[in-house]
């Protein structure tokens, strides 16, 4: 049983992370996750809260964007928080669950390739993230009402690698 766990353990982490360098800077390497992306052609985050603002409900832009990370789910990485600048985030799901961001990922910069979209998130799917963020109980009790989310569906991020 435990050889068992560990064999699909391992299958896990090697199809859902793939490390690589690919940037328009060959000074910059990153850890790949999802489908394999490049660094180039990335709009910035103030871009893409641009183009969120002008979005109605319905609306989706496939578009790849760079950011730094604001939260990532602490239970197994299955979303993120990116920052967007004016005290804004958006929203980030991985398609189809197909992968998931490092537990330790917070503050990194990052470039995600996917769909942009509007969506209402209510009261119980947000008080599930921030159950899942690891907020205070007391911060879960005050979501009240739903609220209107720049979310984004990703099916390929990059992490920048620090080197040290």
């Amino acid at each position: 049983m435990i050889l068992r766990t560990c064999i699909i353990s391992v299958a896990f982490v090697l199809t859902s992370c793939k490390y690589s360098i690919s940037s328009d800077d060959s000074n910059v390497s990153y850890a790949s996750f999802g489908d394999s992306i490049t660094a180039d052609s990335a709009i910035s985050k103030e871009d893409l809260l641009n183009r969120f603002q002008s979005m109605k409900e319905g609306d989706t832009v496939s578009l790849k964007f760079s950011s730094k990370i604001n939260d990532v789910c602490q239970k197994k990485g299955c979303w993120m928080n990116v920052d967007l600048g004016k005290n804004e985030k958006a929203f980030v799901k991985f398609k189809d669950y197909g992968f998931f961001m490092p537990l330790n990922s917070k503050g990194e910069d990052v470039i995600v390739n996917g769909k942009a979209f509007l969506s209402i998130e209510g009261v119980d799917e947000q008080k599930h993230y921030a159950k899942d963020a690891g907020k205070s109980q007391a911060a879960i009790d005050s979501i009240t009402t739903p609220i209107k989310t720049y979310s984004f569906a990703a099916n390929g991020v990059l992490i920048k690698k620090n080197e040290k």
